[in-house]
């Protein structure tokens, strides 16, 4: 099962980049043959050197595409009316990169005729694989079947959780209750199909792939020889934290128990990691000052023509160990904002100035904390700072709040991809569930997945605050 950052890849989004790079090579095939109408003309001209990189630039390009409208999302695949919509969004921008790449670098260019002839090609054969992977299991197999050993609230709300992503194609066969006196009661549809004394038997009878433990209590209700037996014959069994760590991403922390913390794999942080992780932040935050200089001055100049000054704001944070330090950020909010004392952002907050709702959106206030990089006061991925004050809140009232503070902040971090901004006690909550993952995870692959997808976040001002 290939993962990326400790994070299971669903087998239906390995097909679709696979049979998407096939068809866009066979597309362009196909529209090179119309286009010059002779085998051996069009043979000669796949096999030079220079066609590989043309085909090669033009399949990165739509995959990037792809992939920046969420077009590899089995949720968006469903929908066929967004699918289509997003499919024509997607080629129209292949076409703008590429007109780009083509007028820069001429020699890139596939010519006019074969680019005419393979447009609405790819569109199709994009459109063709998606529906073909929904409607179809030939291509993605048949769903794991999943039994959940127990009704612990951890196991149902994992259960609802997968249940809304039929994507992941996972079929949830039913419960096991610990006593089993409630066979056939219905607890999130499947309901409990039997006792877990009996979980042998029904691995079997219902052909289970993967046993999901979520006990109660384990004391006494645990089929430890029956699931040793299982476990030797192929089944998967792992506890529901486990199994919605693995999906989801996050470290679900209602009821978790800190032995599952203390006995699962990661948190290890070795010098070398370390040694490299700081490397590419003073090398990517040296660069990226320089490139995103002139988005910075014309930042700076709007905001002091709308503002006046200060342009730079600054705000006592929480970093690495708990240490306290200076984050720099473009000012976003009106003078004398916090007057009253500091609070959340909120959707539509008041207290943004116009300029600062359009920075805000595609995160351009952020840019002055590549200076903090480079102090080494954050790093370019990792939990983000919170406030002093939000912190001795979020200490008392949410557990294992201050292991964030054993990894640098970042700029930007596995929650601000993956969740909405915080602005409230339970929001806060969850965003620590990814970070505890990122934290456990901490690697310079999950690192680079980070930034690739901070940069689609930021495009979209997907939510911003």
């Amino acid at each position: 099962m290939l993962r990326i950052g400790g994070q299971k890849v669903s087998t239906q989004t390995i097909l679709l980049i696979i049979t998407d790079t096939i068809l866009i090579v066979f597309g362009l095939l196909v529209a090179s043959l119309l286009r010059f109408k002779d085998f051996d003309t069009t043979l000669h001209y796949v096999n030079s050197v220079q066609t590989v990189g043309r085909f090669g630039l033009v399949v990165l390009t739509c995959g990037l595409c792809l992939h920046y409208y969420d077009l590899y999302d089995g949720r968006i695949v469903r929908l066929h009316g967004e699918l289509f919509v997003r499919l024509l969004q997607a080629l129209g921008t292949v076409c703008l990169v590429l007109a780009v790449f083509y007028y820069l670098i001429p020699g890139l260019g596939l010519g006019r005729g074969i680019a005419v002839l393979a447009a609405p090609t790819l569109l199709l054969l994009a459109a063709g694989s998606r529906l073909a992977l929904e409607d179809t299991s030939l291509l993605a197999g048949e769903p794991e079947r999943v039994l959940v050993l127990g009704t612990a609230p951890a196991g149902i709300y994992l259960v609802r959780e997968i249940l809304g992503r039929p994507d992941l194609r996972l079929k949830i066969v039913g419960f096991l209750d610990e006593k089993g006196e409630n066979i056939g009661k219905s607890l999130v549809n499947p309901g409990i199909i039997g006792a877990c004394s009996d979980v042998e038997k029904i691995v079997v009878q219902e052909k289970i792939d993967k046993i999901v433990i979520s006990l109660s209590e384990r004391r006494g209700y645990m089929p430890v020889r029956q699931l040793l037996g299982l476990k030797f014959a192929g089944v998967s069994v792992e506890s529901a934290d486990t199994t919605h760590e693995k999906i989801f991403g996050r470290i679900f922390l209602e009821r978790l128990s800190p032995s599952w913390l203390i006995l699962s794999d990661g948190f290890r942080k070795s010098w070398f990691l370390l040694i490299v992780k700081r490397a590419i932040d003073l090398v990517v935050s040296l660069i990226a000052s320089i490139v995103f200089l002139p988005i910075a001055a014309l930042v700076a100049a709007a905001i002091w023509i709308e503002d006046g000054s200060p342009i730079l704001f600054t705000q006592e944070r929480v970093g690495l160990k708990g240490r306290g330090f200076n984050i720099l950020k473009f000012r976003s909010m009106f003078k004398n904002a916090e007057e009253n004392g500091p609070i959340w952002a909120s959707t539509d907050d008041r207290r943004t100035t116009r300029v600062g709702r359009i920075i805000r959106q595609f995160r351009l206030d952020e840019l002055p904390q590549l200076i903090n990089v480079l102090r080494g006061e954050m790093s370019l991925v990792g939990p983000r700072p919170e406030r002093p004050v939000f912190c001795h809140m979020l200490e008392e009232s949410v557990p294992l709040f201050s292991q964030r503070y054993t990894a640098r902040p970042g700029i930007t971090g596995w929650a601000q991809i993956k969740y909405k901004y915080g602005g409230s006690i339970e929001e806060a909550k969850t965003k620590l569930e990814y970070d505890l993952f990122y934290i456990k995870h901490l690697s310079i692959t999950l690192d680079l997945l980070i930034l690739f997808e901070t940069a689609k976040v930021m495009i979209s001002g997907r939510g911003a605050k």
